[in-house]
């Protein structure tokens, strides 16, 4: 074997028992490990640390295209391990060839020192057992593919502010950095080390309007965050279009549509919150959520983006479990946050429901968010109605009627402290 027949990962000099983790599985290396084959077309992120814990973790994306038929070789990336970073750093093809060689060769390598690409850790002689394997197997690598499906390599190249797309634990956007007091941005350099800026979209929620705006329109931008979402896709995407399906192509081979850079950066965000622990996209992802669920406007004339925003949602929140400590506390309290933006986002679409009827563009949003509603009603037992008893008579255990009256919704019913006050000006 002068070459490897599939796409290859190659990484050299990488220590025995460290963590390592591709895509949605991890594992622990072993002296022989020297990387992984037959790998699917698409994008891949890999990473490492050097023990098990939650300890700082440095991984790096990486794409496999797809091989044209009058290819001799399939693609082969290769990386080395540094030990002076305790990261893995793109090395060249030459280098890596040459380690190959001295390895024993192509055949040698690939027979007994790659491990074939899966994402799933389970194994059984058993035909039953090895039959669910597989379909988990399968369901995984369905899962990968639904939830990167918006990922292009411009938008990796912006996100990562390199061409060798690389992030770590400790990377971070420049709104979710720490400010020490007494301290200047060279002195906590010093203090904690260089953190990777990642390219954030730059979603301020505290302004939602237009330059210039005043009066109704202000108010309306802070109501309705629609303007926001729409300056933002139109400021990323890779070039004017016209109508709201219109396709261009853009970095990777893929086909752009309108808001596929927000949630392009809401897949990358989650998969890194997912993978590294990332406090800054777990903040970044948060906020795209904040932004989108919050909109009217849009949702009637972008139709089309919020039945895949909704669908994207539902995929990722079937993988929080696999977030190390969770993604957030999914408690009545601790998940208040998503729970009130997906109460809020029902009212608004029952309102668009009821004023322009169940037209097919609705219709789809809809059923994409009825899903929604019944996953985290399953999972966490969420009520996102408002049909809830406010008020009404209790019997006690000795016979005697009191009259109760609950205060927990005032701030969705805008009552009680939390009603609208009109101010003097």
């Amino acid at each position: 074997m002068s070459t490897h027949p599939t796409p290859t990962l190659i990484l050299l000099d990488l220590p025995p028992s460290i963590l390592c983790g591709i895509n949605l599985l991890t594992f622990t290396t072993t002296p022989t490990f020297l990387g992984i084959k037959n790998l699917p077309t698409g994008f891949h992120f890999l990473f490492t640390s050097p023990s098990a814990s939650l300890s700082l973790r440095d991984g790096f994306w990486f794409q496999i295209p797809p091989t044209p038929p009058s290819s001799s070789s399939p693609p082969a990336v290769f990386h080395k391990w540094s030990p002076e970073t305790e990261c893995l750093a793109p090395c060249s093809q030459p280098e890596g060839e040459a380690f190959v060689h001295a390895k024993g060769g192509w055949k040698e390598v690939y027979e007994k020192h790659l491990t074939p690409y899966r994402q799933s850790g389970a194994s059984s002689d058993d035909a039953n057992d090895a039959a669910a394997t597989t379909k988990q197997q399968d369901d995984k690598e369905g899962a990968w593919e639904g939830i990167t499906s918006h990922i292009t390599s411009s938008i990796l190249t912006r996100f990562t502010k390199s061409d060798e797309w690389t992030i770590s634990s400790a990377s971070s956007g420049v709104q979710d950095r720490d400010e020490i007091p007494g301290l200047s941005r060279e002195e906590v350099r010093d203090v904690i080390g260089e953190e990777k800026e990642l390219g954030m979209l730059g979603i301020d929620l505290k302004r939602t309007w237009r330059e210039g705006a005043v009066g109704r329109e202000r108010t309306e931008g802070a109501r309705d965050r629609s303007w926001l979402l729409q300056d933002l896709c139109e400021r990323y995407r890779s070039r004017e279009t016209a109508g709201e399906e219109a396709v261009i192509k853009s970095g990777g081979g893929k086909e752009e549509r309108w808001g596929d850079v927000i949630l392009g950066q809401m897949e990358i965000c989650f998969l890194m919150v997912l993978t590294l622990a990332n406090y800054s996209c777990l903040e970044e992802w948060k906020r795209i959520l904040a932004l989108v669920l919050t909109c009217e406007k849009s949702v009637r004339d972008r139709w089309q983006f919020f039945a895949r925003f909704l669908r994207l949602l539902r995929q990722q929140l079937e993988r929080t479990d696999d977030v190390e400590g969770g993604l957030f506390d999914m408690s009545d309290d601790g998940g208040a946050f998503l729970k009130g933006l997906l109460k809020g986002f029902k009212r608004t679409l029952g309102q668009i429901v009821e004023s322009k009827g169940e037209e097919d563009g609705i219709e789809d949003v809809k059923e994409e968010f009825e899903e929604v509603e019944k996953w985290v009603k399953d999972q966490y037992r969420w009520e996102l109605g408002d049909e809830f008893v406010r008020s009404g008579m209790l019997e006690l255990e000795d016979g005697e009627m009191v009259m109760m009256e609950t205060k927990e919704l005032e701030g969705e019913d805008e009552t009680g402290e939390y009603a609208p006050v009109i101010v003097d000006l």
